[in-house]
């Protein structure tokens, strides 16, 4: 476990992007120790010195070339003075910052030169590897690793840069690269900066067929956004820690973080390495004993009992089969329609609404509002689906604090859709975390903790479920996403709509050991044109054989009519696969949930009754 950005952090303390770092290992050791520090705290097993850029070529536009040697051991020592004898420091070592001969006024001897006299600084100063970061020329590299051979028997971790198609910067693709980074003699190869974690993933698995050495990863944190004249990175802890688990299984030994990267990002990614790869003696670089752990936080409180938490949750903790009708919160400030539609639901047994998040991003009522004043007017419990697509960290706290007060009980964690998407593709997005973050937040509120571990002095008792694709194109991602969400305290799985049951049961086999209820969705298509749309861009799996049956009704009606046949059908062989279903209202027809329902038969609490008021 490696750490993540140095320049970031420096930069986020308020040292000008002008300055050289590497001077601040003299000029102000304090400031570099507190990074250094934030990610030991973190989990980081190796601290890289503020070195990356101390060679003498790099040093001389700032005046500094007489002090390479000076800067880089001072490096090494405040690294060394943080990580402690159960630490490893790694000397950070960076291209000479031109380009080498015939492209650029460097010959390969200065270069050498020069990456010798760094070297043999950090290695005088007593680091523990060289790791050599960022290189987009492999002659260059090549020249480095020579000349840590002539200075130095320290391991060496040798790591190039690539751009969005995987290729290195000079245009090399990762299979002649990783050919070429094999004979330079390096101990580990691998990757950092540049780009984020998925396109670094996709080249890693493209290396690691061809390599005998271990591979290393140090994404970005996503690639930067301009906002104000400042670069910022917009990937979150969550997501950055998704790719954890691939990475490993990709052959990946080392992991850590670069540009954007911060101690967040890193104890993120620590914990999924925890999860990913169970405990074991670790092949460590040098003879030195493996890091404690961190300091544990604050445990909080025992969770309130899920039966506790709200009907819903009770009727779902005892094992009861259980209803749910979606309800679209509405363009405007009325929402009069809604709130009658949930009293119609109510008295035809519906056990709960569902009101999902803005839809496709575009101008409607908060799912907020409309969960709290479909459960104060309509005599009805609301599931809100909260999104974490506008709010940052503080405001999702505050958001969820405040429903919760105001009597929301049930929550549906997802991600939401990028702005883009919308209706107002200019509007700006937030993403702190995505659903995985998401639920651990919610989680820790129900244990009276916030985001930083911190008691509250309270707790809230949400029921928290998250959505699960069982027909997902790349179903080894989803289940990855989802038993993340699980083991982090999902209690409840609602899936998108199912039309293919043979996918939903391998979906739910290979949930089994989990024990964890799920309600299946079901979606009444109204057209074949609406099939194709849910078929084509939201990437539902839905047979060829309801499609053909959707395409050959006559008329407007007749469509209608074997959309809810077919959603009939499905209700009836859902009801022995998964523990309840949420049934949309397609066009706000909430008299189509109940006549799909009506397959169920009569619930013992309310039969649904013949009129269909607010229903049209």
């Amino acid at each position: 476990m490696c750490d993540g950005a140095m320049g970031t952090m420096l930069y986020a303390k308020g040292i000008p992007i002008s300055q050289c770092f590497e001077e601040l290992n003299l000029s102000m050791p304090s400031l570099v120790k507190e990074v250094h520090e934030a990610y030991r705290k973190a989990g980081a097993e190796i601290l890289e010195a503020n070195t990356f850029g101390g060679n003498p070529v790099r040093l001389a536009s700032y005046g500094l070339r007489e002090k390479c040697r000076e800067i880089n051991r001072a490096g090494a020592r405040l690294a060394r003075e943080c990580a402690g004898e159960e630490g490893l420091v790694a000397g950070a070592v960076g291209p000479v910052g031109v380009r080498l001969e015939p492209l650029g006024p460097c010959s390969r001897t200065e270069a050498r030169e020069a990456f010798q006299e760094q070297i043999e600084a950090l290695a005088d100063a007593g680091v523990d590897l060289i790791q050599f970061e960022t290189f987009y020329d492999l002659d260059e590299i090549q020249e480095a690793i020579a000349a840590a051979r002539a200075v130095c028997d320290l391991p060496l971790l040798a790591q190039v840069t690539i751009d969005d198609d995987g290729n290195m910067l000079s245009g090399t693709n990762p299979e002649d690269f990783t050919r070429k980074l094999l004979e330079t003699g390096a101990d580990a190869i691998g990757l950092n900066c540049s780009v984020g974690p998925k396109v670094m993933l996709e080249t890693l698995q493209r290396m690691a067929p061809l390599s005998t050495r271990p591979l290393t990863a140090q994404p970005n944190a996503g690639l930067p956004m301009n906002i104000a004249g400042r670069n910022i990175y917009l990937c979150s802890p969550e997501y950055m820690a998704g790719y954890t688990g691939p990475f490993i299984r990709s052959g990946v030994k080392l992991v850590g973080g670069c540009c954007g990267t911060t101690p967040e990002h890193i104890r993120a990614v620590r914990d999924a390495v925890r999860v990913a790869q169970p405990p074991r003696p670790r092949v460590a670089l040098s003879a030195v004993a493996p890091a404690a752990p961190a300091a544990s936080r604050a445990a909080g409180l025992d969770p309130v009992p899920l039966a506790e938490r709200s009907r819903l949750a009770r009727k779902i903790a005892q094992g009861e089969f259980v209803v749910l009708a979606e309800i679209q919160p509405p363009r405007g400030c009325d929402p009069a329609k809604e709130i009658e539609g949930a009293s119609y639901l109510a008295a035809n047994g519906i056990d709960a609404v569902y009101v999902p998040d803005v839809h496709r991003v575009s101008a409607r009522m908060s799912a907020q509002a409309v969960a709290q004043l479909i459960q104060n007017q309509a005599g009805i419990e609301a599931v809100l689906q909260y999104s974490c697509r506008d709010r940052n960290l503080v405001s999702i706290q505050s958001d969820l604090l405040g429903a919760y007060v105001l009597g929301i009980r049930n929550v549906a964690l997802i991600t939401g859709e990028p702005s883009k998407k919308g209706n107002f593709p200019d509007a700006t997005a937030v993403f702190d975390v995505d659903s995985i973050g998401l639920t651990k937040i919610v989680a820790n509120l129900n244990r009276g903790l916030d985001i930083g571990g911190n008691f509250l002095g309270n707790q809230t008792g949400f029921l928290i479920a998250v959505l699960g694709n069982p027909t997902a194109a790349d179903l080894d991602q989803e289940w990855e996403r989802l038993e993340a969400k699980l083991r982090l305290g999902a209690e409840c799985v609602v899936t998108l709509p199912v039309y293919d049951l043979e996918k939903l049961d391998r979906f739910l086999e290979r949930l089994q050991p989990w024990r964890m209820p799920v309600l299946g969705t079901v979606y009444p298509l109204t057209s074949y044109r609406n099939a194709e749309f849910l078929a084509n861009e939201e990437q539902v799996a839905i047979p060829n054989s309801i499609l053909k049956r959707m395409k050959e009704a006559e008329s407007g009606e007749a469509a209608r009519a074997e959309g809810i046949r077919i959603a009939q059908e499905l209700v009836h062989q859902l009801r022995d696969r998964v523990q309840g279903l949420r049934v949309t209202a397609p066009l706000g027809r909430y008299g189509t949930v109940v006549e799909v329902l009506q397959t169920l038969g009569p619930k013992d609490e309310a039969a649904p009754r013949s009129d269909a008021r607010g229903s049209a």
